[in-house]
């Protein structure tokens, strides 16, 4: 079997995910790191026994021809630089969402792998849950007949995960950004990823200078600047974008929100029945004629255990057998124009055509 040599560009939180299952695959070598912290970038070396470290990723890119492919962990700024600096020195790329910060950038990352004849995957990892396999047979079986409308909320009450995420230049937005990004592609998905025609968009800082900057997350950012850290991008986002086969959908996404309780969910309506992950799967139709919610005798909540596993093995495993990704970087750079439209919208206060 063959060995691809893989780096890690961006050794803070996420990447932990992305190093323990490459660290599963037999045909994986892990050959580099790569921070501009070189705290964390040592302490990540000597934990997974990883002795090339790097601070510039442009000085790896050149001494290490052997490579094959790098993870792009970094913060979203960076996420186009990186990826096109590595396409452009003949390295296969897996770029962790969201794609870049804007859409044009995403269009120079897809342009960059097709002169390069080299592959990009981006990081949407709700694809390969099992939750999104349960809803996406019951999609293609036709069980819910023509999916007109969707639902999308990824709420935090009290949800800020610190660091970089709250600095609009590296982050490019809050929550939408951060947690948006996830719901709607895992909506466009299962939908059979239709093209987007318009979004109009609203986005709200009203919370901001209080408690969101005092609360965190589950998820940390690594990359904590202390109690003076820096927070202008938003702490609400609403969106709603329609599709060029006459669907929408409605999304909401929060780092911080008066509401009740935090809410992670995902609803589909068709002409047959609807289905709703809260997070346990439910589908709603007729029986005889009689209003019908049904609940499978099998777990269907979101499982984290294999979760990253899946996805980082699947990139190993398209790379090597020359299988097209689940996640390609065309997907990626709809979502960002999809994205950049929020803002957009929400500057202007007028709907965005993409058409």
């Amino acid at each position: 079997m063959k060995t691809l040599n893989i780096a890690v560009i961006g050794v803070g939180s996420i990447s932990e995910a992305h190093i323990s299952a490459y660290q599963k695959h037999p045909a994986v070598r892990l050959l580099a790191f790569c921070d501009i912290n070189d705290a964390v970038l040592e302490a990540k070396g000597k934990k997974h026994n990883v002795t090339k470290l790097y601070s510039d990723y442009n000085v790896m890119l050149k001494e290490l021809p052997e490579l094959d492919a790098v993870s792009v962990c970094a913060w979203n700024s960076e996420h186009a630089p990186i990826s096109i600096a590595a396409l452009n020195a003949g390295k296969h790329v897996l770029c962790e969402k969201p794609m870049a910060t804007n859409a044009a950038d995403a269009a120079r990352m897809v342009a960059a792998a097709k002169k390069n004849g080299k592959r990009l995957m981006i990081g949407f990892v709700r694809r390969f849950g099992n939750d999104c396999a349960i809803v996406r047979d019951f999609v293609q079986n036709g069980s819910l007949g023509e999916i007109y409308y969707a639902k999308a909320s990824y709420i935090r009450r009290n949800g800020f995960p610190g660091g970089w995420f709250g600095d609009l230049k590296r982050a490019g937005g809050g929550p939408m950004f951060d947690l948006g990004v996830h719901v709607i592609d895992l909506v466009r998905y299962l939908m059979g990823n239709p093209k987007p025609v318009s979004v109009y968009g609203v986005t709200f800082s009203k919370l901001a200078g209080g408690r969101a900057l005092k609360s965190r997350a589950q998820y940390q950012s690594v990359s904590t600047q202390g109690a003076g850290e820096v927070f202008d991008v938003e702490d609400f986002a609403a969106a709603l974008i329609r599709f060029d086969n006459g669907a929408a959908l409605n999304v909401e996404t929060s780092f911080a929100l008066n509401v009740k309780t935090d809410e992670g969910k995902i609803e589909l309506f068709g002409t047959k029945g609807g289905v709703r992950l809260d997070p346990e799967f439910e589908f709603y139709s007729a029986i005889n004629g009689y209003p019908a919610n049904i609940k499978l005798a099998t777990p269907t909540a979101l499982s984290f255990l294999d979760l990253f596993d899946n996805e980082i093995h699947h990139f190993v495993d398209c790379l090597l057998s020359g299988a097209e990704f689940r996640a390609p970087m065309e997907d990626g750079a709809e979502i960002m124009r999809i994205l950049s439209a929020v803002y957009e919208s929400a500057a202007s206060g007028r709907e965005v055509s993409l058409l």
